[in-house]
């Protein structure tokens, strides 16, 4: 047979995977192209009369002002979401006393971050108890830390969130916030989920808040519109969280 007749094949073949590659790509683009943040992220990103706000590492920490602290709060991102968007969050609860760090995951997915509580356990040697948060992905993946570190690891607040592993044993406070309209609220808080936690974890129910209202960004797919103020569900999450850190204890 003539090479000729082959080519066109070849051709075809070629730019058959070519289409391909794209496809992949632009979905690849799309999956991992960050929320826009809300003006109240980027005002969160500064040092008050209360708080001390630091980037070391592409990691945002507060602290409060008069640098006194013993518990640590290390807060993982949701899926897709920046993390500034968790600002105005770690201002209000480093306002209580307490120092939180959030860090930045590689595309923007915690899946691929889980181990990044390391650099922020060892860059703060002076905090003698340590607790995780998490929104959503964030929060699974902050379960599957704890659950891995459950000798440093004293507190675990999940924000819309759940464990994607198993801790019921774990000695490890858990907290479990959500909002009553979250499409995925029955799963955060169903059997499933209870199962996976320690028996005295602590679940909240926000009336009318919904997924995004755990940060400060817009566009979430599929999530019902909240029918409360941002600010009164934000208040709420912080509250529920302070209250966790406080019932912690020195390891």
């Amino acid at each position: 047979m003539s090479p000729r007749l082959h080519r066109p094949r070849r051709r075809t073949v070629g730019l058959t995977l070519l289409a391909v590659v794209a496809v992949l790509a632009g979905a690849w683009t799309w999956y991992t192209q960050p929320q826009p943040l809300l003006p109240e992220a980027g005002a969160s990103l500064a040092s008050t009369a209360d708080v001390t706000f630091t980037q070391v590492d592409g990691r945002l920490e507060w602290g409060p002002a008069d640098g006194a602290y013993d518990t640590g709060l290390i807060v993982y991102p949701g899926g897709k979401v920046p993390p500034a968007a968790y600002g105005p969050l770690a201002q209000e609860i480093a306002g209580d006393g307490h120092l939180v760090v959030i860090v930045p995951m590689p595309f923007n997915l915690a899946v691929f971050g889980i181990g990044a509580a390391d650099g922020v356990i060892a860059a703060h040697p002076e905090v003698q108890t340590w607790a995780m948060a998490g929104h959503s992905l964030g929060g699974s993946m902050a379960a599957q830390y704890a659950a891995d570190h459950r000798d440093v690891i004293r507190g675990l607040a999940f924000w819309a969130s759940y464990s994607a592993t198993d801790m019921h044993d774990a000695p490890i406070r858990v907290l479990s916030i959500y909002g009553s309209l979250d499409a995925g609220a029955p799963r955060m808080s169903g059997p499933e989920a209870r199962a996976s936690v320690p028996a005295d974890a602590v679940y909240q129910e926000i009336p009318g808040g919904n997924h995004e209202q755990m940060g400060w960004y817009t566009g979430q797919p599929n999530d019902p519109p909240a029918t409360i103020p941002r600010a009164e569900q934000q208040h709420a999450v912080a509250a529920a969280t302070i209250r966790l850190l406080a019932g912690l204890t020195v390891p």
